[in-house]
């Protein structure tokens, strides 16, 4: 008995395989997409107010540096780059009667797009600060009327 090796009928079915990956790579990525755009979207659903934890450019920099909300309203701090980062807000920069502890995350945030979100209802100008790029000049200003 002799083996006998035949080519594909044509060239066409013998790439159908790597089209057919290229369309499923597509449709994976078309869906992670959707599923970003909604999270993005949940997020800014609950906050209203979103700080990045680092500048796009890669700075050390809360971006927008300062925010003016109205009382009750929630600022969302969203890690964008250079973490890990935190949000301490001074506790001689709040408005009387605040704890800044309570309203501080201490808690480094350590993954890309982890969030923290604080509601603020005292009138005032609260500081805050990333305790590990504070020595940088990662500091910012929540105005709360």
């Amino acid at each position: 008995m002799k083996a006998v090796l035949r080519a594909p009928a044509s060239r066409a079915s013998a790439v159908r395989p790597v089209a057919s990956l290229k369309s499923a790579v597509s449709r994976v990525a078309s869906v992670a997409g959707v599923a970003g755009a909604s999270l993005a979207l949940t997020l800014a659903a609950h906050a209203d107010v979103t700080v990045k934890l680092g500048a796009d450019s890669g700075a050390l920099a809360f971006v927008p540096e300062t925010v003016t909300i109205k009382s009750g309203e929630t600022v969302t701090f969203v890690n964008n780059a250079g973490f890990p980062h935190n949000v301490v807000f001074d506790e001689d920069a709040v408005p009387a009667g605040v704890n800044a502890d309570a309203i501080s995350r201490d808690d480094l945030l350590n993954a890309p797009g982890e969030a923290y979100s604080v509601k603020l209802t005292a009138a005032g100008t609260y500081g805050y600060y990333c305790e590990p790029h504070q020595g940088a000049g990662m500091v910012g200003k929540i105005i709360v009327q």
